[in-house]
């Protein structure tokens, strides 16, 4: 499974949004997280709270484009989530 973020570092609570888009991926979010986007801790709350939101392992997640961006794909490990 393959979702589309939109991550919004900096913000004042950590909430997860959902977007209706229609280009090809199972799901479109925005995330807001309250880490600030410096030496990866932004990445790291957005795989905690995306694991959290889909009830799987941190491990299944892995970041497949937006590294360094706001805008990112994230793909889930199959097995791990049960599809």
């Amino acid at each position: 499974m393959r979702i589309k973020v939109r991550v919004k570092p900096g913000t004042s609570q950590e909430k997860i949004v959902r977007v209706e888009e229609k280009d090809g991926f199972d799901e479109n979010l925005v995330v807001y997280l309250r880490a600030k986007a410096h030496d990866g801790e932004a990445n790291a709350a957005l795989v905690k709270l995306i694991a959290k939101y889909f009830n799987v392992p941190k491990t299944s997640i892995k970041i497949v484009r937006g590294e360094r961006g706001r805008e990112k794909v994230l793909e889930f490990n199959g097995a791990a989530i049960g599809i």
